[in-house]
C-alpha cells in the first residue's frame, strides 16, 4: 500500500503581499530587526519585487512589493482561508522591552499576554496583518522539540481536565521525556 502523506520538514518560507518596498523594509528591518537578504524580481509579475528578510531561524519572511502601492493599516481579512496572523519567537529579555519600543514608535499593542506555557504581545504590521511576539516559558531539553513537549503537555492537560495548557503541564511532560532516556541503570528484562 502506498503511503498517501507528504511528509514536510519544516516551513520553508511564507510570503506576503505588501505594500512599497520602502513600507516593507522600514517594518520588517526597521522594527522588528529582520536583515533584508536578497531582492529580486516576482519571477511571476514583473511589476512586483520580491524582498527577503531573515527571522533568525534560518528560514524566510519574503513580501512581494510594487513602488505606488500604499500602506493600509486596516485590520486583514479574518475570514475563514485567511491568515490570522505570524507569530515569531524572542527571547522572554526582548519581550519585557516591546511595549515599550513599540510605545516609542506610536505602535498600539495587546499588551502582554499570559498564554500559560507562553507569553506574547500582539500589534499590527503597517498593512494590517497582526503579528506576535512570543517566548516560551520552558527550556526544550537536549534531543527534544518544542512538538514534542506540547504533545506531551496536551496529553496530561485532557487528563487533568484543564481547560488551557499551563506550566504545570509542561513541567510534567518535560519530566516525562527526560526520563524516557535510556541509562544502564534501567532494567533490561
Amino acid at each position: 500500500m502506498l503511503n498517501k502523506t507528504i511528509p514536510t520538514e519544516g516551513v520553508h518560507h511564507i510570503t506576503l503581499v505588501g505594500a512599497s518596498r520602502e513600507v516593507s523594509i522600514d517594518f520588517w528591518e526597521g522594527i522588528l530587526g529582520m536583515p533584508f537578504i536578497f531582492e529580486q524580481p516576482n519571477l511571476d509579475d514583473q511589476q512586483e519585487s520580491h524582498l527577503y528578510f531573515d527571522p533568525g531561524d534560518g528560514r524566510l519572511i519574503t513580501v512581494f512589493t510594487k513602488e505606488g502601492r500604499l500602506a493600509n493599516s486596516k485590520r486583514t481579512s479574518t475570514d475563514v482561508g485567511s491568515v490570522h496572523h505570524l507569530a515569531f519567537t524572542v527571547s522572554q529579555s526582548t519581550l519585557e522591552q516591546v511595549a515599550t519600543r513599540l510605545e516609542d514608535r506610536g505602535i498600539e499593542h495587546s499588551g502582554r499576554k499570559d498564554r500559560g506555557f507562553m507569553d506574547s504581545i500582539y500589534f499590527k504590521d503597517p498593512l494590517g496583518l497582526l503579528i506576535e511576539l512570543a517566548f516560551y516559558k520552558f527550556t526544550v531539553p537536549e534531543g527534544f522539540r518544542i512538538a514534542d513537549i506540547m504533545i506531551s503537555a496536551h496529553r496530561i492537560r485532557v487528563a487533568d481536565g484543564s481547560y488551557n495548557i499551563d506550566q504545570v503541564h509542561v513541567a510534567k511532560a518535560i519530566e516525562q521525556l527526560t526520563q524516557s532516556r535510556d541509562s544502564l541503570s534501567k532494567s533490561t528484562d
